[in-house]
């Protein structure tokens, strides 16, 4: 230090005093009202985006579309079984690569919460655990077990130490401002009671204990211990309170629909019921929201759980599982947050005082000093109301909140869609497929690598979930004076089983499937099967369809035959087979022999043309293909096709099961009122998952080796490669609708109000062709299916003749650009419907 000079010493106490300083403000705490970062209370808008239900190139497009739709932060689960598919044996690669994943958010500027959990249930396999864990001596799922407790502190430790290595904590200089422990504990706590209560009390200090030095977070857990939050999921959570008055209010998941399940209908979630959750918990005090999902994605290979999730994850998110915007859910979303976003400094002031403004309607306002923020809402499922606030009156439409930055100027209203409607196509690209085929073996053709029991095993036990089947094998000897051969008349065969689907085969030859469903997994097959005098091999090919991934310990429940297995009709009556010996074979012939992969598929002969297997149940198809050209999403159509999985290129796109058609109910469905999963779906009578997403990083510019293994027997003929693009775009907007001039320039203070503008535009390298539809005045029907109403405007056509040619255009909505007012007395819209091409 002596022989430093006047200025070295300078520059070094000013390096000091900049780091300390640093070190000082780079900090995330909390208070009753916000998440603080770096001494700034924030009104955060979140969104769940699961890096392995995507491919590492897609992640950047994710994470910049949800910064363009007026995100702060991503939300993501850590995949346990993903990152540590053997004990100690680690896996950060590929779509497991969490800290690339964790960096990308960070170079958009964006916050991250990781949700360490390590149960996720996510519809996730197994709920997030390696099925490893299952077979720990000893071990209790989620309790006060001290063999789960210690595998779970050793997981959970690896992640903290490898964001701390990594410096992506915020008080490192990182993204992540927020972690959680354990998740939706809380109803099973109150199901084990005393044990519950301690694994609680434990997990908290043990993730608390790690010093991240950010808070830690616990979701439906009300009793969360201190300085733990405890925060709400659902599909409101506006009157949620958290059981300490200086934590604030935040809500980890904000469902913005649902998952589907194989046989069930498509759910989704109208976009102004769900920006009028967010803004009712805004209005009541919250302060961070997140969407699950923002991004759903696929669920890759064999990693869907449930049991019967389906391989899309779309969950209706704002971004589809494709990677595309869904609009008008995602646009209306963005200005909604904008709408917040220029609240923030009232919303973050003060608490707000609650007044009535009719039997149904409040005003929530937040005033300071120096800003002044109100948000108005009509509870009412049915009517609209005119309220006055202030020196002010507004139209509210029902079930809906106005928002007003400046306790003047309404900028936003929930249910009102300024935003861009769009209508998705999927259209074949490339040449039709020429096929191969090539017959699985029934286990009973071929012996190798079988094992005899006494009895019959759990499937699970027996697989360690390496494979979705399990042969279950058995000898029965007629003897030639049996009634039933003289008769005619089969014997009963019954097969109860825990799960999930069944195929029986008698001497090889297929005699019947069955199958479960997400809400009864158990089935039983009970059919007169054919026997002859002599021996008969009677094989059970049980297949799962993911592991069960929540519950009070899941861990225990069972999949696979299980029985009674029952053979009745013979001469001394009911024969009950489920105490024999039973042989074993895990897996598929074609498995073992890697057909999916370009080696493997070699080492067997395969059959085309005329020789091609049509309609045969377990049967491997392969074919080749180019990549289209261009940059659109791609999807196989597997329509025709009945049930079994898919791989490209070796890697597995997941389970197919179109031939299981959606029940339940898909009638129209309106906005207002309280949301719920079954309120609103889609694809009655179809496939509940007729398009599987392809990966364009998966492809190769030519010679792609694709695999069907088909379960029922499909018709391969009828697969075919389409490409998701815009078909035409929509505008469906009111007349006086709340606009801004300039969202992003605007200034509190200096609102001003515009007539609304109806503004089309197809994406890059389209242009709009014609106009499908347009109507000013009272048009019925939404995007795709609209249709004149009792008043409209003959010129509504005229003003978007412009609009033909170009990619994008706008058009002013106002009475005098249609030719007139055609109905004075009554609230007009305008409704427009361009083509894309």
């Amino acid at each position: 230090m002596r022989n430093m000079s006047k200025s070295s010493l300078f520059l070094f106490l000013l390096l000091f005093f900049v780091s300390w300083v640093s070190s000082v403000t780079a900090s995330v705490s909390y208070d009753h009202k916000a998440i603080t970062i770096n001494g700034q209370r924030r009104i955060l808008i979140s969104g769940s985006i699961h890096y392995p239900r995507s491919t590492p190139e897609m992640w950047p497009d994710l994470i910049q579309k949800a910064k363009e739709g007026g995100l702060d932060v991503i939300e993501t689960y850590v995949f346990w079984n993903g990152h540590e598919p053997s004990p100690g044996n680690y896996y950060f690669e590929d779509r497991y690569d969490l800290v690339k994943f964790i960096k990308l958010i960070q170079q958009a500027g964006l916050y991250a919460h990781l949700r360490i959990g390590p149960y996720v249930c996510a519809e996730w396999n197994f709920g997030g655990f390696p099925v490893w864990l299952k077979y720990v001596p000893g071990i209790e799922f989620r309790t006060d077990n001290g063999p789960f407790k210690a595998a779970m502190q050793k997981f959970t430790e690896k992640i903290v130490s490898m964001m701390k290595s990594e410096k992506l904590y915020e008080t490192q200089g990182g993204p992540i401002i927020l972690s959680q422990i354990e998740n939706e504990f809380g109803p099973v706590e109150w199901e084990i009671g005393a044990p519950g209560k301690a694994y609680t009390k434990w997990a908290a200090e043990m993730a608390v204990g790690l010093g991240t030095g950010v808070p830690w977070v616990m979701c439906k857990q009300d009793d969360a211990p201190d300085p733990v939050i405890n925060t709400c999921n659902g599909f409101y959570c506006e009157n949620f309170k958290p059981n300490k008055d200086y934590k604030p209010k935040i809500w980890t998941e904000n469902w913005t629909g649902w998952y589907t399940e194989f046989g069930g209908a498509v759910p989704y979630r109208p976009a102004e019921d769900l920006a009028f959750s967010v803004a009712r918990f805004i209005q009541n005090g919250g302060s961070f929201v997140n969407y699950y999902m923002y991004h759903g994605g696929t669920n890759f290979g064999r990693t869907a759980g449930g049991p019967f999730i389906a391989t899309s994850y779309d969950y209706d998110a704002p971004i589809d599982e494709y990677g595309l915007t869904r609009d008008p859910k995602w646009g209306h979303l963005r200005d909604l947050h904008k709408a917040i976003k220029l609240c923030e400094p009232a919303l973050v002031s003060v608490d707000p005082t609650v007044t009535s403004l009719g039997s149904n309607q409040e005003a929530h306002v937040f005033k300071s000093k120096s800003s002044c923020a109100a948000f108005l809402a009509n509870y009412d499922t049915k009517y609209s109301v005119k309220v006055t606030f202030g020196s002010g009156q507004y139209d509210l439409p029902p079930w809906s909140i106005s928002i007003l930055p400046d306790c003047k100027t309404a900028v936003f209203n929930t249910a009102r869609l300024g935003a861009q409607s769009t209508q998705m196509k999927m259209t074949p690209v490339g040449s039709a497929f020429s096929w191969q085929s090539y017959i699985e073996e029934a286990a009973s053709g071929y012996t190798d690598d079988t094992t005899t029991l006494d009895g019959l095993w759990e499937q699970i036990n027996v697989t360690r979930d390496a494979t979705d089947y399990l042969w279950y094998m058995t000898n029965v000897k007629i003897d030639p004076s049996e009634g039933f051969l003289k008769s005619g008349q089969d014997p009963l065969l019954t097969v109860y089983s825990a799960g999930h689907s069944l195929h029986v085969f008698i001497n090889g030859q297929l005699s019947g499937t069955v199958y479960g469903s997400l809400n009864s997994p158990k089935l039983t097959f009970s059919q007169n099967v054919k026997l002859n005098a002599g021996v008969n091999k009677i094989s059970l090919l049980s297949v799962a369809v993911g592991l069960q991934n929540v519950g009070v310990h899941f861990e225990r429940w069972n999949v696979g035959v299980l029985g009674p297995v029952t053979l009745k009709g013979l001469n001394e009556g009911t024969t009950d087979l489920s105490g024999w010996k039973w042989s074993y074979k895990i897996g598929l012939k074609g498995e073992a022999l890697n057909l999916h992969t370009v080696t493997g598929s070699s080492s067997v002969d395969w059959t085309e043309g005329k020789l091609l297997a049509k309609k045969q149940p377990l049967t491997w198809y392969k074919t080749t293909f180019d990549a289209p050209d261009g940059n659109d999403p791609l999807a196989l159509d597997m329509g025709s096709m009945g049930k079994g999985q898919i791989w490209v290129n070796g890697q597995s796109i997941g389970r197919h099961w179109p031939a299981y058609i959606a029940r339940g109910s898909c009638g129209s469905c309106n906005y207002a009122g309280t949301y719920n999963d079954k309120k609103c779906g889609s694809n009655c009578g179809e496939p509940s998952q007729r398009w599987y997403h392809v990966p364009r990083s998966w492809l190769k510019p030519s010679g792609n080796l694709l695999v069907v293994f088909e379960e029922w027997g499909g018709d391969a003929s009828g697969i075919s490669l389409v490409k998701r693009t815009i078909g035409s775009v929509c505008a469906d907007i009111f007349e006086g609708q709340p606009a801004l001039k300039n969202w992003q320039m605007i200034a509190l203070g200096k609102l001003d109000r515009l007539q609304p503008k109806a503004h089309l535009w197809c994406p890059p390298g389209q242009k709009i062709s014609k106009i499908k539809f347009a109507s000013y005045g009272m048009p019925q029907g939404t995007c795709g299916s609209f249709r004149e109403g009792s008043c409209h405007a003959h010129k509504s056509y005229d003003a978007f003749e412009k609009c033909v040619g170009k990619q994008s255009c706008s058009v002013t909505v106002a009475a005098e650009v249609f030719g007139g007012n055609p109905c004075p007395d009554s609230e007009k819209k305008l409704s427009v419907e361009a083509v894309c091409s």
